[in-house]
């Protein structure tokens, strides 16, 4: 059960004040003023708001007229519904992110809270080999050109040789060069949705797509999943209220569960997408961990399939550079979108990983990725076996269940407090429907096997211990 450090705060008596503006409707006074109340603390996280009927009956206004606020301020980030419950003041993402995600100074304390590459001393003598001959040969071929955008033909040749090692064939000009996966995800989304409209997602999942649907104004909702990601059901029923234009999945390894769509999923995923006429976006930033082929919605539905991955989270974390296959009738519109918000991928770190991916490099280095996946999933196991809720010999994170008596927010805390970051469930929920909660960990970086087991046997000791009566984090 998803809990916090207090219960949702009941603010039902909330009724602002709305100050007349000229040419303003009450939409988006209420609007402006909901957004505003929040930001000022008046509305705190987890608040929750009046019924639609009970707040349109204190101001004198419609129901319809609250409805469209709502929406309006869900669609922002800053509220989120839930069905049968309400709808509440959210945690938005871009605020909370620095407290437990982002990077930060690795002395005295292991950082579990940011997915990323393991890196060792293969990585380093690589990366320097690479940088001398780099500097020994002639770089004019990719130093000089400006154009064109979406890739020099080489290094789009190159991304056809990986790519095709992770099940996707693709003409060179449905490829696209941008500078790693998230740049990716954010081209096949502004290539195909509008301010607005509805996309699809894991309840749990990524928060660069969370990221995006403020950025780009899209309304976001969370469907249920499985252990192998979105239930077919349930995207099909949600396709068929006839208002959806996308579905953007993490179909391999999925963050922060770990799960991993099998075969068969994934073809009735792509034939319901297809009978819809619904776009399918493919996070696919950790698939070349898999030593086994899965099918890819870029070869299923070619015409709807998009498919983004990176080298980033499987080779070299400063590795960043990824590929966008796109549906052929997509391409121009992706390179324009390329060339207003960047030009173009980097050049130099494409042909880095051009030279990795021709010469056995990107492979050798991928192979020392899986095998310390997997020696950190079985100290992982070793360790914290009974709280494991989501995990994957292959994957850099673990999904953990919350002790009953404790909090995600409280854990949080005690953890940092004994030098240990963590994740909270928080930046990883979608719109729409809260599921079970829990801690993510991850298992990356330059933390020895000794030094994981040590912060590992931190989180159990600290899982097994009473909770403190109150925590001076919650107090206002």
């Amino acid at each position: 059960m998803y809990r916090h450090d207090s219960k949702d705060q009941d603010n039902g008596a909330w009724k602002p004040v709305l100050q007349h503006r000229k040419g303003a409707t009450k939409h988006k006074l209420l609007t402006d003023k909901i957004i505003a109340d929040i930001d000022d603390g008046i509305l705190p996280v987890h608040t929750q708001m009046p019924t639609h009927r009970d707040l349109a009956h204190a101001l004198g206004i419609s129901v319809q007229t609250v409805s469209l606020s709502y929406k309006e301020a869900e669609r922002r980030g800053y509220l989120r519904g839930e069905v049968g419950r309400g709808t509440f003041v959210r945690s938005r993402v871009t605020e909370r992110a620095d407290s437990f995600m982002l990077d930060r100074d690795p002395s005295g304390s292991a950082d579990l809270s940011i997915i990323r590459a393991v890196y060792t001393d293969a990585h380093e003598r690589s990366a320097r080999e690479l940088m001398r001959a780099l500097a020994e040969t002639d770089n004019s071929s990719f130093m000089r050109p400006c154009r064109p955008i979406a890739g020099l033909d080489a290094h789009r040749a190159a991304a056809q040789v990986w790519l095709s090692r992770l099940s996707v064939k693709a003409d060179p000009d449905r490829i696209l060069i941008t500078n790693g996966a998230a740049h990716g995800l954010f081209l096949a989304v502004a290539s195909v949705i509008r301010p607005g409209e509805v996309v699809l997602t894991e309840n749990l999942t990524d928060h660069g797509i969370i990221g995006l649907a403020n950025v780009l104004g899209f309304t976001l909702r969370g469907l249920p999943t499985d252990h192998e990601g979105i239930l077919p059901d349930a995207f099909e029923a949600a396709c068929a209220v006839g208002d959806v234009s996308a579905l953007v999945i993490v179909s391999t390894l999925g963050n922060p569960t770990s799960h991993v769509m099998g075969a068969e999923r994934r073809r009735t995923i792509a034939d319901i997408a297809r009978r819809h006429g619904i776009f399918v976006i493919e996070d696919e930033v950790y698939k070349p961990m898999l030593r086994d082929p899965l099918p890819s919605m870029a070869d299923l539905i070619p015409e709807l399939g998009f498919f983004v991955t990176s080298f980033t989270k499987s080779v070299m974390t400063g590795l960043r550079l990824g590929y966008l296959v796109v549906p052929a009738h997509y391409s121009i519109r992706a390179a324009s979108i390329l060339r207003v918000t960047g030009w173009s991928a980097t050049n130099v770190v494409a042909e880095m990983a051009s030279r990795w991916v021709l010469d056995g490099t990107a492979e050798t280095l991928l192979a020392v990725q899986r095998n310390e996946a997997e020696a950190r999933q079985s100290i992982v196991s070793d360790v914290l076996a009974p709280f494991v809720a989501g995990s994957h010999p292959l994957s850099l994170c673990a999904w953990l269940s919350v002790p009953e008596r404790w909090t995600e927010d409280g854990l949080v805390r005690a953890l940092a407090r004994k030098g240990v970051a963590i994740t909270p469930s928080e930046p990883f929920v979608a719109g729409g429907e809260r599921p079970a909660g829990g801690i993510r960990i991850c298992l990356g970086g330059r933390l020895s096997h000794s030094a994981l087991r040590s912060a590992l046997e931190t989180v159990r000791g600290t899982f097994e211990q009473l909770p403190p009566v109150f925590d001076v984090g919650s107090i206002v």
